[in-house]
């Protein structure tokens, strides 16, 4: 039996929907909450959107062909939830929900591209998403696959090594406030070195939240760095 796997990939904003919108806002942010299918042709994504006034959102969106149903669910300051229909330019996404079964975890516009994060059943479901694009002419750039494994470290994007010494800093105290525990006693539990322990800490947290929280931000901004 396949494993299934998260991949994560690109999409450029000209072949998705919201192009136009993304255009015409460059510095502001779209992040989806949940994409479900809405009929044979259309997606209905929840969406974040970042940077931007609603009158500024709403007068974007008014100009993209992309989008119908437009609805205003949430607002705070220049930060805005909104559910809508996109009813073209949505051909790869509508084929990862469809015909490979995928779960679209997270997708994160800004900048000309889209970056996502999907859930695949299987490596086979994949390769179909994959040939799709290549025989329409699409893009979907496969930037990074990793396999859900059955041990925790496996679905969290961690090392053995990094979920071991974060296993046993919770269990010690270290995240107590005051902290029952320091870094020298760890290391010693763990037979390892200060710096090895404090190193591995650092990339298993910063692994967890890229991995949780975010992954489109985090690949955009490697872009641009």
């Amino acid at each position: 039996m396949s494993n299934a796997c998260i991949v994560r990939g690109e999409i450029p904003a000209e072949e998705f929907a919201l192009y136009e919108a993304l255009d015409s806002l460059p510095d502001v942010e779209f992040e989806v909450e949940r994409i479900v299918q809405s009929g044979d042709e259309a997606a209905m994504p929840l969406m974040w959107i970042r940077n931007a006034t609603v009158e500024a959102v709403e007068e974007a969106f008014a100009g993209d062909p992309s989008v119908e149903e437009l609805e205003l669910l949430s607002a705070f300051d220049e930060e805005q939830l909104y559910r809508m229909q996109w009813i073209s330019e949505v051909e790869v996404v509508l084929q990862m929900l469809t015909n490979s079964h995928a779960t679209i975890t997270d997708a994160y516009g800004t900048d000309g591209r889209w970056y996502l994060r999907v859930l695949y059943p299987d490596r086979e479901s994949l390769s179909k998403t994959v040939q799709f694009a290549d025989d329409n002419g699409l893009t979907f750039d496969v930037t990074a696959i990793r396999q859900l494994e059955g041990e925790p470290a496996g679905r969290f994007g961690l090392t053995e090594a990094q979920f071991e010494a974060l296993e046993t800093a919770l269990e010690a105290g270290y995240y107590e406030v005051p902290r029952e525990t320091d870094q020298s006693e760890l290391a010693d539990q763990l037979n390892i070195s200060h710096q090895a322990l404090s190193e591995r800490l650092r990339r298993a947290t910063g692994a967890l939240i890229e991995d949780a929280l975010l992954v489109g931000a985090v690949e955009a901004r490697r872009e641009d760095s």
